[in-house]
């Protein structure tokens, strides 16, 4: 484009037009001064610019082709020769460099575009052959002990068994020789196993901020690409630059995207995918053998990785990481409540009791929206209420205030909420009230928030009975109050069946069925979990199998039917209270359950109101 710029100046700009200066006159002017006598002198400058001296003192000029003779064109206008004898007549050599530049112009300037047109054509397709040679090269982000992330293991709350074993992975990198001299190999790979949230990518970010040497990361999906060759090209690249580099650590997240089972699906399953997992394979533990690199990978399903992948010398390790107990849930809230300020109230250990089952990614994103919910209040410290409004959130969902419900169906609704509630009250092994509600949330109408007091890793037969009767409550309740059945109890039903089914088909307390498990898990992975399970008993075995979880669905209905017909009195208390108030916490049910507290009494007492609005 400049060239094209240049050359079109040079032609507007550059032409053999510079006559000197003065006034331009034709030839028949200048035959008609010179018979007038009023021509002083004639300059010929350069064969073609006549500049012309008048006797006044002003100049003129007049321009005459090269092979023009003057005098004889002025002969031609009249002009006797006498008066040409009379006239001072000067001839100088002209300024020739505008036409040389001008002429270089028209020769160079095309040349130079057909080159520079030429050099961008060869670059383009130069370009696009890097491009294929580099399709096959690793995209793997490397961190070096100069640039590693600010996370490191002081970061990690809630899993110090895992923090352990990979602790003395970074010892095996940075002091190789303390193991080595007892006979001690160091592992090729570790394999971090467990539940989304958990942590596992940030654990890997705080193994490069605490090893000390470059720490290769990519994901999983990267390798395979549409074109056959492509995964394997860029697992041996990837290898390649660690082992230039090595000691090394590469991280593979999400490996199951790769890892799978080979063989799992129609035709052979898909051989790139295939191509790329037997490529890490030989590069974990193949004929070449020495190189000081670590793997590390992380999944979510470790059920279906290829056995081949699991087997030691490939991934020496596997470091499950669980949800975390109260301990650790505390730990991580204190972890991801530094530089936020905190109300006298907040209360963290009370905190992670009633978060039973969160995540390390649940306790994060239950402490921001505490914080964008005190923002949203105008307050300058997060509190206690904001904490248990997050948790909920986290939960639910966001209330929905703005849902128009009838007075008809907020009674359904109480009555409804009051049937699980004192059910979970009364029964012994159900878990105990924090909360209810008939203010909408998400997609439910109301809810009771029951949570365990402590952790739980085991569950008996009696405890599954009792949740599944508290979950029949609402039904019952719906049942005794109105004599009809409403849509309100379906994700009731739906999880009282799965914990029924559950009972008989994973945990073997059926007494009809006896102690065995029906279902060998899934199948290929690519069909699904319905379509694809692993059915390992008979038609007749199914059968009994669905009368017994009908049984048992039918035997928590019939309890819960009852107990509620005994405590008649407490449901309608209940849902009064409930109608009036919205919403109550554990103290002020607990008070009601045992009598101490009435309707009236309630009202006047202020407590356990609705919660402030967002």
């Amino acid at each position: 484009m400049g060239a094209v710029i240049l050359l079109l100046f040079l032609f507007v700009f550059g032409t053999p037009s510079n006559f000197p200066s003065g006034n331009r006159i034709s030839l028949d002017d200048f035959a008609n001064y010179v018979r007038q006598g009023n021509v002083a002198s004639i300059t010929v400058r350069g064969g073609q610019d006549v500049i012309i001296e008048l006797r006044n003192g002003s100049t003129v000029s007049y321009y005459k082709e090269r092979e023009t003779d003057l005098f004889e064109a002025l002969t031609t206008f009249g002009v006797t020769n006498q008066q040409i004898a009379a006239l001072r007549y000067i001839e100088q050599q002209g300024d020739n460099t505008t036409n040389l530049l001008f002429q270089l112009a028209v020769a160079i300037v095309p040349t130079m575009l057909i080159i520079w047109l030429l050099w961008r054509m060869m670059r383009s397709v130069r370009s696009g052959q890097d491009q294929a040679l580099n399709f096959g090269r690793s995209r793997a982000r490397v961190t070096r002990d100069m640039e590693r992330p600010q996370v490191t293991f002081a970061d990690v709350a809630g899993c110090e068994e895992a923090k352990e074993e990979l602790k003395e992975i970074v010892e095996f990198l940075k002091e190789p020789e303390k193991f080595i001299r007892l006979g001690a190999r160091i592992p090729k790979g570790v394999l971090m196993v467990g539940p989304p949230g958990t942590g596992k990518t940030l654990m890997a970010r705080a193994v490069a901020g605490e090893a000390g040497v470059p720490f290769f990361s990519i994901s999983g999906s990267e390798f395979v690409e549409m074109f056959v060759g492509v995964g394997a090209s860029r697992v041996r690249d990837l290898f390649d630059r660690a082992k230039a580099e090595s000691p090394a650590i590469v991280f593979v997240d999400e490996i199951d995207a790769v890892g799978r089972h080979r063989g799992a699906g129609l035709g052979g399953g898909h051989d790139e995918r295939e191509q790329t997992l037997n490529q890490i394979l030989v590069e974990m533990d193949g004929f070449e053998t020495g190189t000081n690199i670590i793997v590390m990978a992380a999944t979510n399903r470790p059920d279906i990785l290829d056995p081949a992948l699991l087997r030691p010398g490939r991934f020496d390790r596997k470091v499950v990481m669980d949800n975390p107990d109260v301990k650790g849930r505390q730990d991580i809230l204190k972890v991801h409540i530094k530089g936020k300020p905190l109300a006298a109230d907040v209360d963290l250990e009370a905190l992670a009791k009633i978060t039973a089952g969160f995540s390390g990614a649940d306790l994060e994103n239950l402490i921001n929206e505490a914080a964008i919910l005190t923002a949203r209040r105008n307050k300058k410290a997060i509190g206690m209420s904001e904490m248990q409004e997050s948790m909920e959130r986290v939960i639910m969902g966001p209330e929905r205030k703005t849902r128009v419900i009838t007075e008809k169906e907020k009674k359904v609704i109480a009555y409804h909420e009051a049937g699980h509630a004192i059910l979970h009250h009364l029964l012994e092994n159900a878990n105990p009230v924090h909360k209810i509600t008939i203010i909408p949330r998400g997609r439910a109408g109301g809810y009771v928030m029951s949570l365990p007091e402590d952790d739980i890793f085991l569950r008996s037969r009696e405890e599954f009975e009792d949740q599944i009767a508290a979950a029949m409550g609402g039904r019952a309740a719906e049942e005794i109050i109105f004599n009809r059945l409403t849509t309100g109890a379906s994700s009731d039903l739906q999880q009282a069946t799965q914990l029924a089914r559950a009972m008989v088909t994973q945990y073997g307390m059926s007494e009809t069925l006896g102690p065995r498990t029906f279902g060998g898990g899934q199948g290929a992975v690519f069909l699904g979990r319905e379509i694809g399970e692993q059915r390992d008993y008979s038609e007749q075995a199914a059968e009994q199998i669905d009368g017994e979880v009908r049984r048992i669905v039918q035997t928590a209905y019939n309890r819960a039917y009852s107990t509620l017909t005994e405590n008649r009195d407490k449901l309608d208390a209940l849902a009064a209270i409930l109608l009036e108030r919205e919403t109550l916490d554990r103290e002020t049910f607990e008070a009601i359950m045992d009598g101490k507290l009435t309707l009236s009494e309630a009202n006047g007492s202020g407590v356990a109101g609705r919660p402030s609005a967002d």
